[in-house]
């Protein structure tokens, strides 16, 4: 019987499920929106219940499509969007309050307080304090949810991210992991030890009797209850979405390097075996456990990638599809000189400026919609090549290759312009939705559907490479007007 591997990929707008085959190949695939929850201006929910019924819809759906049972599933894994926070009760199952959502803002008071810890949170979680993390929200749905409190000092409440949650759900409570790539997201993981750190636990007042148990990025948690699918299946891989994109790009090796071009931007950095602390703003973090042993990683974050392009087409109205910026881009020699900075909700790494706002420069009577639009493409290239340049500074680590994924990076002229701001080759593989496949990975891994990393890697179709194609001094010369234009852009807002 053909045996494949299911993706479960849990997003932050959307469930989604796909069906690999070993060579990477999509079998079927489902996909379901859920609802966005906004209380009050900064907050962000989901109803944790809907991403389980929409998850699970998408999983049985994936399965009638291509005419497959349980039994043609060797393995399944799982890939989420990263610090969303889930407290449910142990005895209903149900959780006691909404998903708090890794975007929302709500806890930027507990982040202050904790900022005189900053160093000490550092060392032990490579984070920074910082509302985007899981331990706050938790601290909160503890202080504001009634009885909240006491039951979780009772034993009767649980917390977790999105994959422990659904972990716990799909083998009926019998199993409550946490991965290591989502356990580092919560600023309560000692990523050194690989255990909660009881200090950060009293700190935030936690009571540890909440945490999951961590476990690796691929090993075998435990099987699906008859009930979802027919039968039990394995579950044998977790892990955060811009980790499992990592790994599905086959980025196996100290030094190795990916870039995912979505709404935003995330950039990783394989440190191998060693925590680099950042001196650039970049974030220390595990990017995955393996057969014993821990990868760590570098990463950066660019708050407006594809966003910026969305930008243009829905408010500016430049174009009808997105895709269409590529060939109003192209109408233009260069950007006669103007430069777009895409801060429309402040500057992410290095800058880490909140309060910056977005800013064209260099304006004049010859300007055009093809000028702002390839100087917005170029804009993408220089947030990301002010990422890698951070990460060569922290490591000492020359980049010569950059491994591209996400809707964005189809942009033929976007990767050409990457190429040419940072000197370095452009690989595309001939899939770009590395996130799930790493999930898929990480969970055929576990159960000898691949027998290594080299068998994964002998899998990956290269689709495209760009290779630079200016010289140093017009790549220095952009570079330099970038520089000043985010300057002057800070300089404005502050």
């Amino acid at each position: 019987m053909e045996k494949y591997i299911m993706a479960l990929d849990q997003g932050t707008t959307s469930s989604r499920t796909i069906i690999y085959d070993k060579s990477g190949n999509t079998i079927s695939a489902a996909q379901k929106e859920f609802t966005q929850i906004f209380p009050r201006e900064g907050w962000v929910e989901h109803d944790a219940m809907e991403i389980w019924a929409t998850q699970m819809g998408t999983a049985q759906e994936a399965l009638l499509n291509a005419g497959l049972t349980y039994q043609n599933i060797a393995a399944i894994g799982i890939t989420n969007q990263r610090e969303t926070t889930v407290v449910w009760d142990t005895n209903t199952g149900v959780p006691i309050y909404n998903a708090i959502v890794w975007q929302c803002r709500r806890t930027a008071d507990y982040a202050v307080r904790l900022k005189p810890h900053e160093e000490m949170i550092r060392r032990n979680t490579g984070l920074l304090a910082d509302p985007y993390f899981s331990g706050t929200k938790l601290a909160w749905i503890l202080d504001n949810v009634e009885g909240a409190r006491e039951k979780a000092e009772q034993g009767e409440l649980l917390f977790g991210t999105i994959e422990s949650w659904l972990i716990w759900k799909m083998t009926g409570g019998k199993v409550h992991v946490s991965d290591y790539s989502n356990a580092c997201r919560t600023m309560l993981f000692d990523i050194n030890t690989l255990s909660w750190n009881e200090e950060l636990c009293k700190l935030l007042n936690i009571p540890m009797c909440m945490l999951p148990r961590p476990v690796e990025c691929s090993a075998h948690y435990g099987d699906t209850i008859d009930e979802l699918f027919g039968g039990a299946i394995a579950i044998t891989g977790a892990a955060g979405d811009q980790q499992a994109a990592l790994f599905g790009e086959a980025c196996f090796n100290e030094g190795d390097v990916k870039s995912t071009f979505g709404t935003g931007n995330f950039l990783l950095f394989n440190t191998g075996d060693r925590t680099v602390p950042s001196e650039n703003g970049l974030l220390t973090t595990i990017a995955w456990g393996l057969n014993g042993e821990i990868t760590y990683a570098l990463e950066g974050s660019v708050f407006v990638c594809g966003a910026a392009v969305q930008w243009l087409r829905d408010k500016l109205r430049f174009f009808d599809n997105a895709t269409d910026s590529e060939k109003l881009a192209l109408e233009a020699k260069d950007s006669g000189g103007v430069y777009v900075v895409p801060a429309f909700v402040g500057l992410g790494a290095p800058y880490w400026d909140p309060a910056a706002r977005g800013a064209i420069f260099g304006i004049t009577r010859g300007t055009s919609r093809k000028h702002i639009a390839i100087a917005t493409l170029e804009a993408i290239a220089y947030q990301n090549e002010d990422l890698l340049s951070a990460m060569r500074a922290d490591t000492g680590i020359k980049i010569n290759r950059l491994k591209v994924d996400g809707g964005a990076a189809l942009n033929n002229l976007l990767m050409q312009i990457q190429s040419n701001i940072s000197n370095v080759e452009i690989v595309r593989y001939a899939s770009i939705e590395s996130t799930s496949l790493g999930a898929a990975y990480l969970a055929g891994l576990a159960v000898g559907y691949y027998d290594s990393l080299d068998d994964i890697v002998a899998s990956k179709e290269i689709a495209e490479t760009f290779k630079p194609a200016v010289s140093d001094e017009e790549r220095e010369t952009k570079m330099e007007g970038w520089h000043r234009a985010v300057k002057a852009t800070m300089h404005f807002h502050s």
